[in-house]
């Protein structure tokens, strides 16, 4: 018998997620709909971190709050954490000098990746929820270098997106949520016909990411690619077959 080793309260779910206080609905796809992903997560609720303290004002004013909640989902047994907000790509560098296991803020820390994955002349856009209070900073914070070469579109003059979920609406019309994304998408492709990919900076534009393939037909990323990237690392998929299976190769 293999020797197991404890150390953990929870067992099977690696994977923490840092939530802000929201009390909008989240539909299957939202980082925060548990059914979302295809395994088991865990969560804590940063208490006074509202979306509006976060994406319109200053995610720095609430990080010890984000590192102690941190801490509480690995003493819970994770052993890696996320959030569901990319504006809390400022927080990266505390939080991950912060606590014992790997980090993963924002979805913009894609974006280097995705940009070694396409031609020269080619650029990576970003989606976010607010243009107009996504900075440079927070570009840099999750390690993007080249600022003028990645152009950043939003959903800010939508119906409903962007001013439902940042005033924290507890009733949302997402069919014009889903047209603002479109809109969007279509006003990416219409700007500049360099750019090769997308980037979803807001987590809860996760269930639209096939309509904006669609409108563009260009590759987009999202926290979800992202996370389901990172969780691959926390717990690598198993692959018990036999040697003399077909599968395995070896014939």
């Amino acid at each position: 018998m293999a020797t197991e080793f404890g150390g953990k309260s929870v067992y099977g779910a690696v994977l923490g997620i840092l939530m802000l206080e929201a009390r909008f609905p989240r539909i299957y796809g939202d980082i925060g709909n548990a059914t979302t992903w295809p395994f088991p997560v865990q969560y804590r609720v940063v208490k006074g971190a509202s979306p509006d303290k976060v994406v319109r004002k200053d995610p720095m004013l609430l990080v010890d709050d984000f590192i102690a909640a941190a801490n509480e989902l690995v003493e819970s047994g994770c052993d890696g954490i996320t959030t569901n907000c990319g504006f809390l790509a400022l927080t990266q560098d505390r939080i991950a000098k912060a606590v014992p296991v790997p980090v993963a803020t924002s979805s913009l820390m894609q974006i280097p990746m995705v940009q070694a994955l396409m031609g020269p002349g080619k650029k990576v856009a970003v989606l976010t929820i607010s243009k107009t209070t996504l900075t440079p900073a927070h570009m840099k914070a999750a390690g993007v270098s080249n600022l003028d070469e990645v152009p950043i579109f939003g959903t800010d003059g939508g119906r409903a997106f962007t001013r439902c979920i940042l005033d924290n609406h507890e009733e949302i019309d997402f069919d014009a949520c889903r047209q603002d994304m479109i809109d969007a998408a279509r006003e990416i492709v219409e700007t500049d016909r360099d750019i090769g990919a997308i980037v979803l900076e807001c987590t809860n534009m996760v269930p639209y990411a096939r309509d904006v393939r669609k409108v563009t037909g260009l590759p987009v990323y999202s926290i979800y690619s992202f996370v389901n990237w990172f969780h691959q690392g926390l717990m690598p998929q198993r692959f018990p077959l036999e040697l003399d299976d077909p599968r395995a190769g070896l014939f």
